[in-house]
Order: structure tokens, then sequence, then C-alpha cells
């Protein structure tokens, strides 16, 4: 608990329509920093989607408000009941100085509104939906028009969770000006539990163990790596596969894994917090074919491992190619990323890998996310931010901020 006492006490409505993945972790970390630094937090979520580990954790946080709307993801007639239900609920529980709305329907349900003055409005995208490379071209335009549209001129300000996905925004024709990163942060997974999850499956204490964190889905890519692993596995008896998640790709990987003959050294389990099986991989590998800011990567980063990842957003901001591991093409074909896993069976370079990413593990934590939102709120309202906030700042962020600067004075 840090509640303050010296500063403005601010009122935000937080409203998110999915509960799992990043944007859920994201939400509960959020909606608990603010409620903890003093501010009156009320949190709406869509039970239709709706975890019940999310939501048990979200009403454990002793937000002033914990609100149940349902929300559908896909588009339709009920989106006009779900805006008229989130204008009563603003009106009867208000009045907030900020909505925060978080993934593309909260999104566009919060900044969607009649003329008029309005309550200053934010939109975290948690990867727009143009980010996906597999949108076909009309899908890019009507999703791409959406964005601009809703960016330009209902947004209050938009926060990006990765320099790729601010790119990408710009890209869009969303105004520079409204634009803020901040990158996600996260508590170092627990670092006790390497001997027990190699023991509970049958891995050696001296294996070589690749490990894949995820949703079973065509986004987080499963099938990539394990098509990468059994081009390997011959080669490298030493080495091990152990994949976290569940998801309807699910029974496709173990039908994968079985038909390649590597059911005993390769595992998908989705019964165990995948944050607490990072401690046993010696390396973390993420095939996804689109991200924003993944926060596996950051949790793996923040852990110390070496990484494998595909070129796709917030890669660079936790991996340096050929410092604390790879990154390969975002492809299908499995060619780069098994050569890059197959690399790192050489000892010395793991070790090198290995010491460089500890030394990298201690730039994404929660405070720092928490201080650079709390900085946007007072910014968009004009108000100061406490002293605090004022004197530090997240390296990571600071070194994307310059990269920026020097960009534009390149151009």
């Amino acid at each position: 608990m840090n509640i303050r006492t010296n500063v403005k006490r601010l009122s935000l409505l937080q409203v998110l329509e999915p509960s799992g993945g990043g944007s859920g972790r994201h939400f509960l970390d959020l909606c608990r920093a603010m409620q903890n630094r003093g501010h009156s937090v009320t949190a709406i979520y869509s039970p239709v989607r709706a975890e019940p580990a999310f939501v048990a954790e979200l009403e454990g946080l002793g937000l002033d408000n914990v609100i149940s709307l349902a929300m559908r993801r896909a588009p339709g007639p009920w989106d006009l009941t779900a805006w008229r239900h989130l204008r009563k609920i603003a009106a009867v529980h208000g009045p907030f100085d900020l909505i925060h709305g978080h993934s593309s329907k909260a999104g566009a349900l919060t900044r969607l509104r009649l003329p008029g003055r309005h309550v200053p409005v934010l939109y975290t995208p948690h990867a727009f939906r143009t980010m996906d490379p597999t949108l076909g071209a009309r899908g890019r335009l009507i999703y791409g028009g959406i964005e601009r549209f809703l960016g330009t001129w209902l947004t209050d300000r938009l926060v990006c969770v990765s320099q790729d996905e601010y790119n990408h925004a710009l890209s869009l024709g969303i105004p520079e000006a409204r634009l803020r990163v901040v990158v996600n942060g996260v508590n170092a997974p627990p670092a006790s539990q390497r001997a027990a999850i190699r023991k509970r499956y049958g891995i050696p204490a001296d294996a070589l163990l690749f490990g894949f964190v995820g949703r079973m889905t065509r986004q987080k890519a499963p099938e990539r790596l394990v098509d990468a692993f059994a081009r390997i596995a011959a080669e490298l008896p030493h080495a091990y596969l152990l994949m976290i998640g569940i998801g309807e790709l699910a029974d496709i990987v173990k039908n994968m894994i079985k038909e390649a003959g590597l059911e005993g050294r390769a595992h998908l389990d989705g019964s165990v917090p995948g944050v607490t099986a990072i401690d046993a991989f010696d390396v973390v590998v993420m095939p996804s074919r689109y991200e924003a800011m993944s926060y596996v990567m950051l949790e793996a980063a923040a852990a110390g491992k070496p990484l494998v990842l595909s070129d796709v957003g917030g890669a660079r901001t936790v991996l340096e190619h050929g410092k604390n591991g790879y990154i390969v093409p975002n492809s299908d074909d499995p060619e780069a990323l098994a050569a890059a896993m197959a690399s790192l069976a050489d000892p010395a370079l793991l070790a090198n890998f290995t010491a460089e990413a500890r030394c990298r593990k201690d730039g994404y934590t929660l405070a720092g996310m928490a201080d650079a939102t709390e900085r946007i709120y007072h910014e968009l309202l004009g108000t100061p931010s406490p002293a605090h906030l004022q004197l530090t700042e997240n390296p990571v962020m600071r070194d994307m901020a310059e990269d920026r600067e020097k960009s534009a004075a390149v151009l």
C-alpha cells in the first residue's frame, strides 16, 4: 500500500472488454497502482469473456467500484446498448476526471460521444488490429480508417505500449501530438521453481530447455515453435521444449508434437502459471505473428533470460540482437527460428547471452509503468505532477524518447 495524501486525488474510470492476456494483466496492475496511490478508481469489465481468476483478482483490489457490463468482441447492434449503459454508469458513479479505455472494443465505446463538453479520454490499444500481418487489405482499410478517425478526433491521449506500436499509430495517420509511449511493467518472476518445474515434466536438470508462454492462438504462433524444434531435436538430444498455455490451437499443437515423435521431449500444459515456469527455462522463445508489447517478453527480460523473438512489436524493446538473444524473421518458414535455437546449444554463447540478459533485467518495473501513466494523467488535466514523478524516469522510455527525437531531427 502506497497511499499519498499530499497530491490531487483523481477520479478515474478504467474500462476493459477482454480479461485475458496482457491487456487483462495491465488493467489489474494499473487499477491497483492508481488506487494505492490515493486515487479513486472505478473499473468496468465485460463478463462475456471474463476469466474467473481475473474477476476474483479485480474484485479483491479494494477499488471504489467494480462494475460488470456486457461488451462483445465482435461489432454489432449490441454495441449501442453497451454504449448507453456505459454512459449511464459514468453519470451515476461520476463525475470522473479521466476515462481510460483499454483494447479496441472498450476503446471505441469510451471514445464515442455526443457533441458538447466531455471528460478527457485516454485509449491504450494493447496492439492495434491492423498490426496483424494476416489481416487482408480490406480489413486493414476498415480498421485503419476507424482507428485514424477515433485517434484524430475523439482521443485526448493514445498510450502505446512500445515504440513499434507508436510507429504503427503514426503510419495510420494518428497525430503525433496525441501519442505517448508507456512500456508495460512487471514484477520479476519467482526464481525458486526451476528444479520443481523440470521435475514435474521429467526434464533433466542439465538439459537445454526452450520455453514458451502464451495463448494457443494464431497470433502467438505456437505451431511455428514446434516446427522449429522438430528440425533440431535429433541433432540436440539434450534439448527440450516446454510450452505453457491454453487456447484453440492446443489440440493441434499436441498432435504436432505426437506426429513428430517428440512426446518425451516436448510438453504442452495449461495448468501451470506461465510466470512460475519461466525460471525453469534456459531460453524463452516467442514466435508471434504480431504484438504491441508482450508481457511474456517483459517477464522473461525481467527474469534475465535470453530471448529468441520474431520481428514483431516490442521485440527490440527487450532484445538487442546478438547481445541477449536473436530476432528472427516473422515467417512461417521455421528455418531461421530453428537455426537461432540451435546456435544456443553452444554453452559459451548461451552463458554470454545469459550474463547480458541479467544485466538488463531491472528496466521493466510496475512502478515505472504507473509513474509514466500518472504523469500523462496530470499532463492531460493540466495539473502539477507529484514531486516524485518529476524526478523518476524509466530508462527504457527515456531511451525510446531520445530515439524519437533523433529520428525527428534527421527528418
